[in-house]
């Protein structure tokens, strides 16, 4: 492309871009006013929108015929799960005038709109995604325009129509949700990006950096590569069941699910016996190349394999016939790093095996895979001994370890952990992420805070130089 013709297709995106953000800001100035009953009932029409049975199974089926990836039940199942939590711990807290007051301290906490926010949303997860960032937009008050994944678009935009009938059927503006028009190209999400108050990015790392760079406050993800040590003290049976049921879900989409599993030696035949119990089957040493010949195109992850049923990869992967049976595909490594892939994100139900000699060498296998890829964003341990899951959590660089959870699950909020139900999920600093927290409505607010008179608590010179005085002196 020219740099003329670049000019005037920009030109043209930020055209779409302004019509689009003039009615978003009537719609939310409309809203703005709203308190917190009509809040919370804007998020309940949005919420059964999408969590409507015919809805939700309607999402599912166009997610996957249209872009070939997870599977219908799972996805069904997802969207009602994350919309259910979601519309729990929003209707939980409060997002309108006085949210907090502290006495002692003498401040007084209010909520304020952001405005209007870019939701950039990912191929995964078109339609869970979508719905769980304005549900939080919208407790915010704010209104909100989604760029989806071109190929996800169908599903995202029936989505967003879905949520904007819910809303009109309450009597709020429609155009308090609203989404970009096909096609959706790298130009027009820019342009959404630099127009709006606030952007909020699940999905590829490139859409990531560039709302960093748009000028406009955003919040961005990092990518997983989730890995989970199982211990001497698990209780095996149970941590392969919650490894199998957290790898198979969706078959893989989530960047939550588990990539590599580092098992200690003194269990590890009867760990792989377990995880074979529950579903997974081990492939043969010898199949290791083909499997990575095959994931693998280029260097990138093969689109016609990721996320794709068991069966699909057994055939592609050229495995015995016993392995139709499989639920999903244990290969085994020794290797971390570039040269070797398998230590790698994966998004397929191949779950990467390493033998540890003991916790301390499982520990820095998984130190030292993150440090590979995935670095601030999660691991996960089965174990009896609360104090190794203390130990990862206090040496580690990530913001999230899970112990003894199905790891898709619990880590983007569960009914049985204290995560908010989120698909977006913060890695801090580790991965250039504005946010070390799962993504919350928290990050849709903007906070004034009252400030007013308290006792005054000057502390003596002695009181804080004296440590220092009594060692070096004055």
């Amino acid at each position: 492309m020219s740099a003329g013709d670049a000019e005037a297709t920009n030109t043209e995106s930020r055209k779409v871009v302004a019509a689009l953000m003039e009615r978003a800001r009537v719609a939310q100035a409309a809203f703005a006013g709203s308190d917190q009953a009509r809040v919370d009932e804007a998020v309940r029409a949005m919420a059964w929108a999408i969590y409507k049975p015919e809805h939700a199974e309607e999402l599912a089926r166009i997610a996957v015929s249209d872009t070939g990836l997870g599977n219908v039940p799972d996805k069904i199942d997802k969207k009602q799960r994350k919309t259910f939590g979601t519309l729990r711990d929003l209707l939980r807290v409060k997002s309108v005038g006085v949210i907090e007051e502290d006495p002692a301290l003498g401040i007084v906490k209010y909520a304020k709109p952001v405005g209007v926010v870019g939701a950039v949303t990912p191929s995964t997860n078109p339609g869970a995604t979508a719905a769980n960032k304005g549900m939080m937009a919208i407790k915010g008050r704010n209104a909100m325009i989604v760029a989806p994944s071109p190929l996800g678009y169908t599903t995202t935009a029936r989505a967003v129509a879905l949520m904007r009938e819910g809303l009109a059927r309450i009597g709020l503006p429609e155009d308090l949700l609203q989404v970009l028009p096909q096609p959706v190209t790298k130009h027009l999400t820019q342009a959404m990006m630099e127009a709006v108050d606030l952007v909020v990015i699940t999905g590829s790392q490139d859409n990531v950096r560039r709302g960093y760079m748009s000028g406009t406050p955003a919040i961005g993800v990092g990518t997983g590569n989730v890995p989970v040590i199982v211990d001497e003290t698990a209780d095996l049976d149970a941590a392969a069941a919650k490894i199998a049921q957290s790898k198979i879900f969706d078959n893989s989409t989530s960047c939550s699910s588990e990539n590599a599993v580092v098992i200690v030696d003194a269990v590890y035949e009867r760990a792989i016996a377990a995880l074979e119990r529950a579903g997974a089957y081990l492939c043969a040493p010898g199949k290791k190349a083909d499997i990575e010949t095959a994931l693998w195109l280029g260097h990138k992850l093969n689109r016609h394999l990721i996320a794709k049923d068991a069966r699909v990869l057994a055939r592609a992967f050229g495995l015995p016939r016993d392995a139709d049976a499989a639920r999903f595909f244990l290969v085994e490594e020794t290797g971390i790093g570039p040269d070797f892939p398998l230590s790698s994100e994966k998004l397929s139900l191949v779950l990467t095996v390493y033998r540890a000699q003991d916790f301390a060498d499982a520990k820095d296998i998984v130190r030292r895979i993150l440090d590979h890829q995935g670095r601030g964003h999660s691991l996960g341990i089965h174990t009896a001994n609360m104090d190794r899951a203390r130990e990862l959590a206090a040496d580690l660089d990530v913001v999230r370890v899970l112990a003894n959870f199905a790891h898709t699950f619990a880590h983007g909020g569960s009914f049985d952990s204290g995560l908010p139900f989120t698909l977006s999920m913060g890695c801090g600093s580790w991965q250039k992420n504005s946010i070390s927290e799962n993504l919350n409505y928290k990050h849709f607010l903007n906070i004034t805070h009252l400030v007013t008179p308290i006792p005054e608590r000057r502390p003596t010179e002695a009181e804080l130089f004296g440590p220092h005085w009594e060692k070096y002196g004055r």
